[in-house]
C-alpha cells in the first residue's frame, strides 16, 4: 500500500470509524425504543385506577418487557458472534473501564427488569398474554412472598435502569457533541 493510499484509508477511518455489526445496531435502537415505551406505559399503568383498561395497559407493558427480554438475548448472541470494533484511540483507560462497566450494567438490567416483572406477574397469578395474542407460560407458581419480592425488585430495578440509561445517553451525547471523537458513530447511523 502506498503512502497516499494509506493516508486515504486513515482519512476514511476518521469519517467512517469501525462500527458495530448492522444487526447489533438494529437491535440496539429497537431495544432502546421498546425500553422507553415500556417505561412510559408502565408509569401510565401504575397511575391508572384499577379497571379493565388498566389491565389492557399492563398487558402492553408486560408484552413490551417480554419482547425486550427476547431481543436482549438475541443481542447478546449477536454480540458474541460479531464482537465489537476497537475502541476509539482517544479514549483513556478510565473512560474505557467506565464504558465497559456501564455497558455490563445495562445488559444486566435489561435482563433483570423483564425477568423480575415476569416473576412478579407469574407468582401473583396475573395474566401474561403477549399483546393479547397468546398466553405466556407461568413458570413460577402462585406465591405471595415471591410476588411481593419480585414486585419490589422490579420497582428498584426500574429506577436503576433509568439512572444507567440517563448516564448512557448523556455519555453518548457528550461524545457526539463535545468530544466529537466518533464514539457515537460506532452504534449510530452513518453520516
Amino acid at each position: 500500500m502506498t503512502a497516499l493510499t494509506a493516508s486515504r484509508v486513515d482519512a476514511r477511518a476518521d469519517v467512517y470509524p469501525p462500527r458495530h455489526a448492522p444487526a447489533l445496531r438494529a437491535l440496539h435502537w429497537t431495544i432502546a425504543l421498546l425500553i422507553f415505551a415500556a417505561i412510559a406505559v408502565g408509569i401510565a399503568a401504575i397511575n391508572l385506577p384499577r379497571s379493565p383498561f388498566r389491565v389492557e395497559v399492563m398487558t402492553v407493558h408486560k408484552s413490551l418487557g417480554v419482547t425486550v427480554l427476547a431481543l436482549v438475548v438475541a443481542r447478546v448472541l449477536v454480540r458474541l458472534a460479531t464482537g465489537a470494533p476497537p475502541h476509539v484511540p482517544s479514549l483513556d483507560v478510565v473512560t474505557r473501564y467506565a464504558s465497559k462497566l456501564a455497558h455490563f450494567a445495562l445488559y444486566v438490567l435489561m435482563l433483570a427488569m423483564p425477568i423480575s416483572g415476569y416473576v412478579h406477574s407469574s407468582a401473583g397469578q396475573h395474566a401474561l398474554d403477549w399483546f393479547g395474542l397468546f398466553p405466556m407460560p407461568m413458570w413460577v407458581g402462585a406465591d405471595p412472598a415471591i410476588d411481593r419480592s419480585a414486585g419490589e425488585a422490579h420497582y428498584v430495578l426500574a429506577w436503576a435502569i433509568g439512572a444507567v440509561i440517563t448516564l448512557h445517553v448523556a455519555a453518548a451525547l457528550w461524545h457526539l457533541l463535545v468530544k466529537k471523537d466518533n464514539v457515537f458513530a460506532r452504534m449510530g447511523p452513518r453520516g
